[in-house]
């Protein structure tokens, strides 16, 4: 499987890039190309185009974002020119070559009022200028290449860069006690498994909406207090709501993200507990060389 990966350095791009480059016994059938963004930048049409030409992927996997959900607040036309326009360039030069997409969205493409887990099928409504990027950017993707494959996820966590679990036990280092929003709930997902399960829909030829996310859920305090238990430290979580820590961007309340489309290719996360647990005993690997 000949592979194009947009965003390899990123959290999850640096996981993808693992996978597919030690997932197979022999390394002819898998080949990857992932350029940097500065070998390809998302807003370059014609550079982007050059590179699926060059590359002739089966599979695009699309990644790379700009991911500051309070910086796209203030940055809005940055964000639809990463996050839209640039997903669209993609596309179009997937469908000129002839390659499948897999593009990555966001629980943010919902508001966060439902109270129950968030089914492929339900309405978009963003309620940040972060989710309203991706949620054009899947309806312009569904039009243009209509075999696309959209997966959303969420509260992404992994080694080699930021993420929430290394945030607190920063703090908790330094801190007795630290205060973390209680009223949002969603679904912690390990990028570790998340690279796993795209790399299996790939494989599965999948397409439309997949909801893909470590089962289970909990509010961010309660990761919190799971992530301190675990590691043995002993400061003291305090729970606050999400009107104490006013941000630029709204988050959705509740955005637990359904797995029934994930489970209709037989492929099944594991839970967050467990995602946390290896995440904590583990060790970032080094990165593998990448054919670019």
């Amino acid at each position: 499987m000949r592979v194009t990966l947009f965003g390899a350095s990123g959290l999850l791009g640096q996981e993808l890039v693992h996978e597919l480059s030690g997932n197979e016994v022999s390394s002819e059938q898998d080949q990857l190309t992932a350029p940097s963004s500065k070998e390809a930048d998302l807003r370059d049409h014609a550079r982007v185009r050059d590179v699926i030409r060059d590359s002739r992927p089966d599979w695009i996997l699309l990644s790379a974002a700009y991911t500051d959900v309070d910086g796209c607040e203030s940055n809005r036309d940055l964000a639809f020119a990463v996050n839209c326009e640039g997903a669209i360039n993609v596309a179009r030069a997937a469908r000129d070559a002839g390659s499948r997409l897999m593009f990555l969205s966001t629980d943010y493409v919902f508001d966060g009022s439902k109270g129950s887990p968030y089914e492929i099928t339900d309405a978009r409504k963003p309620a940040s200028v972060y989710g309203e990027s991706k949620a054009r950017a899947e309806e312009r993707l569904l039009e243009i290449l209509p075999e696309v494959c959209i997966v959303r996820t969420s509260w992404l966590f992994g080694h080699g860069g930021k993420c929430f679990p290394a945030t607190i036990l920063k703090l908790a280092s330094t801190r007795p006690e630290i205060s973390v929003v209680n009223d949002q709930r969603g679904s912690p997902t390990l990028t570790r498994d998340l690279a796993s399960a795209l790399v299996q829909l790939c494989r599965a030829s999948a397409r439309g909406i997949v909801h893909v996310t470590n089962s289970g859920n909990c509010t961010w305090y309660e990761f919190a207090k799971e992530i301190l238990r675990e590691s043995g430290m002993p400061t003291k979580v305090k729970p606050v709501t999400t009107a104490e820590f006013p941000r630029p961007a709204r988050r959705p309340a509740y955005s637990v993200l359904s797995p029934d489309s994930l489970h209709a290719y037989n492929i099944h996360m594991p839970g967050w507990h467990d995602a946390l647990r290896r995440y904590l005993g583990s060790a970032p690997a080094e990165p593998p060389p990448v054919v670019r």
